[in-house]
């Protein structure tokens, strides 16, 4: 067994209506309709705060799910044998105001992206989420792969990869601006002297940009946790830039310790080139767990979902998750290199790399992206989860883990109730909350005031 580490893990809940699994919702246990169900999402967030996770996490698409260079009109037959949570589900920050009011201490993080949105916009909800929740939220910066938004938001074509980083440069410097338009104390709330608030305590932005040109000040005062969680999720060399200089949380991607650490390491090492110090960020891998009295048990139970995978829908996952159309290759050729793409450039590696490394063909691969979406996997008992989220923690060196389960809420149900009292029995994870925010029970420090890298127009 690897050494005791000298802190615990941050677990976040993934959640999900049906399950990770493209296939869940076709699983005999399965609640089809829980997409729009408000009462499995209750389910999910307050099991989850029971368990003392950090945070529960909504992933979102501005567009039906699909891509790879493919219409939406193309993939029809393919979107529709997947669950709704790939065609229709909730806005995810309308839900988690919702999900604010069932709950008490549990982060509310949802995907939202800078392509398509308007940063005052996002700035306006995420704070009003957090001041709702007590100072709860996070966002996850995205940058959308998904070539079909464009259509949904009055544009002709998807940006590049490159000019979506850009742009979501410029807007996380926006938000982060509106975020401190008030100083700590600038609220009075003064009746003897009818001052509600300071007026030297507030800041215009007047932000003028490539992009954008926004005024502020943000019309939310500011929240208990000083300003909501920054998150972000990719791992091309633009978003690692992005991490390291703004992100607090990074969810990433990564199917061995060895690969773990060099992304740990990799992007530590940048965070001294913005003035950021090491604690300022937490690095939280997705991973995907079944538990069962034994590994057998936990393999055929996965089996299953396998099984369940039209082939159609594994190769439309596949285009999406690599960012390219692969319907005109043959499904036993064994990939050993594809095209650039603007899609997803760091989860095409990895599905490239696994592809590689474990000799899969293009059917093979596609059934790995349907399943889990290039998601490290683990099946066995309860020992065989914590020993493998123990070695990764500390070999791998992350902060925790973003969890999910193929099933859900039975998935997660057997993980609390089996994984998490093993890893508190080893010291590795929490028995209470440690404050009342999400930035207080994630060790991140109260954030100082950001002053934006990008004023002038380029």
């Amino acid at each position: 067994m690897v050494a005791k580490p000298a802190h615990q893990m941050k677990l976040g809940y993934f959640l999900f209506p049906t399950g990770h699994h493209v296939a869940a919702w076709r699983h005999p246990d399965a609640s089809p309709c829980s997409a729009i169900d408000f009462k499995a999402f209750v389910h999910q967030i307050q099991s989850a705060e029971r368990a003392k996770f950090d945070m529960g996490f909504l992933a979102d698409n501005d567009a039906f799910a699909g891509g790879g260079g493919r219409t939406i009109e193309a993939d029809l037959d393919a979107l529709s044998r997947t669950s709704i949570r790939y065609t229709a589900q909730f806005e995810p920050i309308t839900l988690l105001s919702a999900l604010s009011a069932v709950s008490d201490h549990i982060g509310l993080v949802s995907t939202v992206s800078t392509t398509y949105n308007d940063p005052f916009n996002v700035a306006r909800k995420f704070a009003s989420l957090d001041c709702l929740s007590g100072g709860r939220a996070g966002w996850n910066v995205v940058t959308s792969s998904n070539f079909n938004a464009a259509q949904n938001f009055s544009m002709d074509h998807h940006p590049s990869h490159a000019e979506r980083y850009r742009r979501a440069d410029e807007f996380v410097d926006v938000v982060l601006g509106l975020w401190d338009s008030w100083d700590d104390d600038a609220f009075l709330h003064d009746k003897g002297s009818g001052r509600y608030f300071d007026p030297r305590k507030v800041r215009f932005l007047d932000h003028k940009g490539r992009y954008y040109s926004v005024r502020g000040p943000l019309n939310v005062p500011r929240s208990p946790q000083g300003r909501p969680v920054v998150i972000q999720a990719g791992t091309s060399e633009p978003a690692m830039e992005q991490a390291a200089r703004t992100a607090e949380v990074v969810f990433t991607v990564q199917q061995t310790v060895e690969e773990s650490r060099r992304f740990s390491r990799d992007l530590r090492a940048r965070l001294p080139r913005f003035g950021r110090r090491q604690e300022s960020l937490k690095i939280m891998p997705g991973v995907c767990c079944v538990v069962a009295d034994s590994r057998a048990e936990a393999e055929d139970s996965y089996a299953v979902f396998e099984e369940l995978i039209q082939p159609e829908v594994g190769l439309m996952m596949l285009n999406s998750t690599v960012g390219l159309d692969l319907s005109g290759y043959p499904l036993d050729m064994r990939l050993e290199s594809l095209p650039d793409t603007d899609g997803h450039k760091g989860r095409q590696k990895l599905m490239l790399d696994m592809g590689i490394r474990e000799n899969l063909t293009v059917a093979q691969l596609a059934r790995r992206a349907a399943g889990t979406r290039g998601h490290w996997t683990v099946l066995g008992t309860t020992k065989d989860i914590a020993d493998a989220l123990e070695e990764r923690f500390v070999e791998g060196e992350v902060d925790g883990f973003n969890v999910m389960a193929p099933l859900l809420p039975q998935g997660m149900d057997r993980f609390i109730e089996t994984v998490i009292p093993e890893l508190r029995r080893r010291g590795l994870f929490r028995t209470e909350y440690e404050g009342k925010t999400l930035r207080e029970n994630l060790g991140l420090p109260w954030p100082d005031v950001h002053e934006p890298r990008l004023q002038a127009a380029e």
